[in-house]
């Protein structure tokens, strides 16, 4: 007998104690090199205007050299120099990003979560609902909202905070689909009805069951919901309310080098967040001995 007992073929062709090549279920994966190109390039795409941005604001109001006088002014103003409206505006936005996201935590998640366990039918309702508004521009919206919020501003005043309500409903589609994909990996039917079978109330399944298992979707949500409020320009401009994007627009007409400033600071913020919810979404708890 020819090999005897070593190396005998497998049904699919391949030699049994040998580990057959991956394959991707797209195409052929990319070698090491191939990735690091990509990543290189896009990386340079992205770091140029950043770069370019952060050395305008060390150049000199005649663009004949650099000064570091527009980032001391940060801390020293000069005289007749008020950045009030502006800090003004990023709190305003802050406070938004706070109650825009206990919106997406409060009102959306849990509608998402009822849907998939004791509604199945109202899955394709809620998701049209979701996805609707990523389909009529802003601006059309807003003069939706115009009528809406005489009625807030007579109810609540006109403050900057109750622009959540408008901005809730523009960020659903950046909120839903994250979470809408983590549920779709997860069996949250079997998992809630095992749970149940152990004797878990319902508050008990989804905070120790569903929640953990649906960790990186609702980050990743929270984190779109975040850069929207933050970006977010034209509600706030046509209902005439100071957030950080307009406060930042006034700025630019007349002092250009710190409004670059604050741009760039609310980049690394952003990118700030995203390496922390990251972390957070691939953190694993610790084994108990």
């Amino acid at each position: 007998m020819s090999g005897a007992v070593g190396a005998a073929a497998s049904p699919t062709g391949a030699i049994e104690g040998t580990r057959p090549p991956r394959r991707s279920l797209t195409g052929a994966t990319p070698s090491r090199t191939t990735g690091t190109i990509v990543l290189a390039v896009i990386s340079v795409v992205f770091l140029i205007p950043i770069v370019a941005m952060l050395v305008f604001t060390f150049r000199t109001a005649s663009n004949t050299g650099y000064t570091l006088s527009h980032w001391v002014g940060l801390v020293v103003p000069p005289a007749g120099t008020d950045y009030s409206d502006l800090f003004a505006g990023i709190t305003n936005s802050l406070v938004i990003c706070v109650i825009t996201v206990a919106i997406v935590l409060l009102v959306l998640l849990p509608t998402m979560l009822l849907a998939e366990l004791r509604y199945p039918r109202l899955r394709r309702i809620v998701e049209f609902v979701c996805i609707l508004p990523i389909s009529v521009p802003t601006v059309v919206l807003v003069v939706g909202f115009v009528p809406v919020y005489q009625v807030v501003a007579g109810v609540f005043g006109s403050v900057s905070w109750t622009l959540a309500f408008a901005i809730g409903i523009i960020v659903l589609p950046y909120a839903y689909r994250p979470i809408q994909s983590n549920i779709g990996t997860v069996d949250t039917i079997t998992l809630s009805e095992a749970a149940r079978s152990l004797g878990a109330s319902w508050g008990q399944v989804v905070w120790r069951v569903l929640l953990p298992n649906l960790r990186r979707g609702i980050l990743t949500a929270c984190f779109l919901t975040i850069a929207v409020v933050l970006g977010e320009f034209t509600i706030a401009n046509f209902l005439s309310q100071n957030t950080f994007q307009t406060a930042l627009l006034l700025l630019q007409q007349t002092d250009p080098y710190v409004a670059t400033i604050f741009a760039l600071a609310a980049l690394l913020f952003a990118f700030v967040l995203l390496t922390v919810i990251g972390r957070l979404g691939t953190a694993t708890r610790k084994e108990k001995p």
